[in-house]
């Protein structure tokens, strides 16, 4: 049977990156400052006009406006602005108390059990892993974060010259009986100056971009190539588009192609288990795929404000699995602490780690939740 999975990634500069950059980039701040601080930030970018909104609680020898305002601008240039185009409002208060009391305390801590910090919301998180590529990511997403990376490599380099920050990729691949064969279209969009010549821009992008990345699955004559579709693309950014945190979930996690919870990762320290638990269900479907218990793995972890335990652990191989997953799940259960504290301990979340993860996808090489330690001591729990 023949399938056709898409999935698209954005540059750093679009406008919706640009905010979950600035809001990770406020969180990393704060946690240089106090690493025990709570942070819910949300950003707007629009022409001139940056603003944020939330909850922040943080012991800072500087005072926090005066922290974020520094921090954003810092941003804006990291990512190809000007700061001094954009006005800077801040709408901040701290973290409610009736949250914070749920959080610092467990309902297990409160019930007289061991003092643990409970979930920072309710709500499900879906973790996936898949054998189809080195990354344990969907192939087309894979190669829409390659596309973006490589956008934005040749701006800064300037290898090719005349494009802008912002820019996006679309890749939709032809599958047949759940192997890639077939790379069906790629669309890219790269703001460019309106000096930049439409034709040449579009020779440089496939010969420079697209062909280098697509050597072990291959352009075909009938592979549909649009680069730039609408046209001119001069105007880019938060001038031409209003940008939102949480916005691009996709692009930050599975490409639409496994579940998500709906909640968004930036801006949010790692006591939000909608961002940390995330992280965890990822690292266990990744460790079920990278032991052979499975081809394919979707972990689901549901948790309640104020309790430390999930209500709720699934596992679903697609039919992949080695064993059944029912058998595999009592494995995870025996196996992984997901309570919000041991997670953070796990992988070191107070650290000062997240604006790095602003850009193609959270779940890249070299993040604590990206390794597959656990593999060895799960194939000790399965009884072969």
């Amino acid at each position: 049977m023949k399938t056709i999975q898409t999935a698209e990634s954005v540059c750093t500069g679009h406008p919706d990156k640009l905010c979950d950059f600035i809001a990770d980039s406020v969180l990393d701040a704060c946690l240089k400052a106090d690493p025990y601080s709570r942070v819910a930030c949300e950003v707007l970018a629009t022409k001139g006009h940056i603003v944020l909104a939330g909850e922040i609680t943080c012991e800072s020898r500087k005072p926090l406006d005066a922290l974020i305002h520094k921090t954003v601008r810092d941003a804006l240039g990291k990512r190809g602005y000007r700061a001094k185009e954009y006005q800077i409002t801040q709408y901040i208060h701290t973290q409610s108390a009736d949250i914070s009391g749920g959080v610092s305390r467990s309902l297990e801590a409160r019930s007289g059990g061991e003092e643990t910090l409970g979930a920072g919301d309710q709500g499900t998180v879906y973790g996936y892993a898949t054998n189809e590529t080195a990354e344990m990511l969907p192939l087309p997403l894979v190669l829409s974060h390659n596309i973006c990376r490589a956008l934005d490599t040749a701006r800064k380099k300037k290898q090719i010259k005349g494009i802008l920050p912002d820019g996006k990729a679309q890749v939709s691949v032809e599958y047949e009986d759940g192997k890639p064969t077939h790379i069906s279209s790629v669309v890219v969009s790269v703001q460019h100056t309106k000096e930049k010549d439409l034709g040449r821009l579009k020779t440089e992008v496939v010969e420079k971009i697209l062909k280098p990345l697509f050597v072990g699955l291959p352009f075909d004559s009938q592979t549909e190539v649009l680069v730039n579709p609408s046209g001119r693309f001069v105007e880019g950014g938060p001038s031409a588009d209003t940008g939102l945190t949480g916005r691009k979930i996709m692009v930050d996690t599975y490409g639409g192609l496994a579940s998500h919870g709906g909640g968004a990762f930036s801006g949010k320290d790692p006591t939000k288990v909608d961002r940390s638990g995330a992280y965890m269900a990822r690292f266990i479907a990744k460790n079920i795929v990278r032991c052979d218990l499975a081809k394919r793995c979707e972990v689901a972890i549901s948790y309640a404000i104020g309790k430390a335990e999930p209500v709720a652990v699934d596992v679903n191989t697609f039919g992949t699995g080695s064993i059944p997953d029912g058998e595999i799940r009592k494995i995870v259960l025996n196996t992984f602490d997901m309570r919000p504290g041991e997670i953070i301990r796990l992988f070191n979340l107070r650290s000062p780690i997240y604006a790095n993860t602003s850009a193609y996808g959270h779940f890249q090489k070299g993040f604590p939740w990206e390794r597959t330690p656990q593999t060895i001591r799960l194939w000790e729990k399965v009884d072969r």
